[in-house]
């Protein structure tokens, strides 16, 4: 497979992340925890565990389980869990900032410390070789279209008042946002490092005849499981202290279903990604592979910018403005191609 079609799968998990929190707005009554929780279950608990059902061969996850690493197994649930971190507070960035300008700024944490950290860690020098300027290079490209997009962001923002940001935004808080979302961008990036210490995992899948497109499912259950127990602890903290725990049982059954609908739904949009990555991933070659967490980040944000559009946070932020977002989402998009060129 060339890494066209592999950046393709990519782009697939990429409309579905972008996409997730759409459904989030047909949530009903229910206080953000509430909703965050249920999500989560569906993104982080069932959509895992089903997709490795189907994906891995009919039998061999618990041999997988039980013949991988144990240090394998737990730091992937370590790394998962302080992506958790990254995960609740990227909720939060969306709720202040919006899908568009939260999405972007944290995402690009995302994909700078994401891409960056694991060959660092691995003791690799990379102004040595090619691939490692190639890499430095796509994440600056990158970073740099994040910039304009984040430039967009600030002429949006002086553009309108605070009633029209309102409008667009119910809980718009910039700065409040802009705190959280770089705070969200660095824990985050513990989720690609997590697939990086789940490499024993997948070689376990492996053996046991998992097919190399789904060989990561295993180690997303562990990264996953992570993620969830921290989310878990806060949201119910949340709901205990603000006393929104009432939301699952005071609402009337049609508001209930509705609810569990959208989330759920959500839920198994954000997991896309995840799954598609690890298929495109599995299919770039070697040089190229450790690039892919940038290319997720990249398209992410470009695909929530354009949901950002279509809902209308960008309205009449004049011709300026839409001009300079256009640019960063072209220029994000031309950061996914740069490994190409090796």
């Amino acid at each position: 497979m060339n890494s066209i079609a592999a950046i393709g799968m990519i782009a697939i998990g990429s409309v579905g992340a972008a996409s997730f929190y759409v459904p989030l707005k047909k949530v009903k009554v229910w206080a953000w925890e509430s909703y965050w929780l249920t999500q989560g279950i569906a993104a982080w608990i069932i959509a895992p565990w089903l997709f490795a059902l189907f994906a891995l061969p009919q039998g061999s996850i618990s041999e997988i389980f039980s013949h991988s690493p144990p240090s394998a197994k737990w730091l992937a649930v370590l790394f998962g869990s302080l992506w958790g971190v990254g995960g609740l507070t990227f909720g939060l960035s969306i709720r202040y900032l919006g899908v568009a300008m939260g999405q972007s700024i944290a995402l690009g944490f995302f994909a700078a410390f994401g891409t960056l950290i694991p060959p660092i860690v691995a003791g690799e020098n990379l102004f040595s070789s090619r691939a490692g300027i190639l890499m430095m290079t796509g994440v600056a490209v990158c970073i740099g279209g994040i910039a304009i997009i984040g430039y967009a962001g600030t002429l949006k923002n002086k553009k309108l008042t605070e009633e029209e940001r309102k409008a667009a935004i119910k809980e718009f808080a910039l700065k409040k946002g802009l705190l959280i979302s770089v705070l969200a961008g660095i824990m985050s990036a513990a989720f690609s490092y997590g697939f990086e210490v789940g490499k024993p995992i997948d070689k376990i899948a492996l053996e046991y005849g998992a097919n190399p497109l789904f060989q990561s499912n295993a180690t997303l259950i562990f990264i996953l499981t992570g993620g969830f127990l921290t989310n878990f602890v806060y949201c119910i903290y949340l709901n205990i202290k603000n006393k929104s725990y009432k939301d699952y049982y005071s609402v009337n059954g049609k508001i209930f279903l509705n609810n569990i609908f959208f989330t759920f739904l959500a839920g198994f949009l954000w997991f896309l990604q995840f799954h598609f990555y690890g298929m495109g991933k599995s299919q770039l070659p070697a040089g190229i592979a450790v690039f892919a967490w940038s290319i997720l980040m990249a398209l992410n944000i470009s695909f929530s910018n354009i949901w950002g559009i279509i809902l209308k946070e960008w309205k009449e932020t004049g011709i300026k403005t839409m001009i300079a977002l256009i640019i960063g989402i072209l220029v994000l998009i031309l950061s996914t191609f740069v490994v190409n060129l090796q």
